[in-house]
């Protein structure tokens, strides 16, 4: 049984939710909230949450917000977000601060739990309607692979340096890098703060957003 926990701010949106995963054999809604805050609180005495799916704008504590006390405080939770904001921005900040899905709220109930079932098994997933978005503009910048590559050379970004920036924009820990690539935690730490300096990122966070931005990684 997957186990669920729903946010969204709109109680006819929420309850229009709940009525469709109840009727996956598979699902269960273990609770229902309005915001981030209610969603701590409840975490707090109950951790037997699997999955949060969660809408990116509500009052008292966001989305976004949300999202990243749950990777700090509960890593093995998942959030997926369910939002009508359908931006590349807003897609970025999402994986970027550790989810593990996007979906429109005009999602069809087939790919609404092919992605539930699919994260829960591990994987990341966006919804067809970005996917589709994303490619479109990749096809309408035909120079975006050789902006990735010119900036490759000019920042003299090695090809080990690439392999820990694309575990990093995975959402792998130092740790986890270095056991992918048979390193030292101390040399990956010393690797991502090159990158850090190479492109002039602030974070791990901006990091990563400079580098889908500038093609260096998908």
């Amino acid at each position: 049984m997957i186990r669920i926990l729903l946010v969204d701010d709109h109680l006819l949106v929420r309850n229009g939710i709940k009525m469709l995963l109840d009727t996956h054999p598979d699902i269960e809604v273990i609770a229902e909230m309005d915001n981030g805050k209610e969603v701590l609180s409840f975490l707090a005495g109950n951790n037997t949450c699997e999955i949060i799916i969660t809408d990116i704008n509500m009052p008292e504590m966001d989305g976004f917000e949300l999202a990243e006390r749950i990777q700090k405080d509960y890593p093995n939770i998942k959030v997926v977000f369910l939002s009508m904001l359908n931006e590349r921005k807003q897609l970025l900040q999402a994986f970027n601060i550790g989810a593990k899905g996007y979906l429109v709220k005009n999602v069809n109930y087939d790919e609404l739990f092919f992605a539930v079932e699919y994260i829960h098994k591990g994987g990341k997933y966006l919804c067809n309607e970005l996917s589709q978005q994303l490619i479109e503009y990749l096809n309408s910048h035909p120079n975006f692979e050789d902006k990735g590559k010119a900036i490759l050379e000019t920042m003299e970004i090695s090809e080990r340096e690439l392999e820990v920036l694309y575990y990093i924009s995975e959402g792998l820990t130092n740790n986890e890098i270095a056991d992918k690539l048979f390193l030292s935690k101390r040399t990956i730490e010393g690797h991502r703060q090159n990158l850090i300096d190479k492109t002039g990122a602030k974070n791990s966070a901006s990091l990563i957003k400079y580098a889908v931005l500038n093609g260096l990684v998908s």
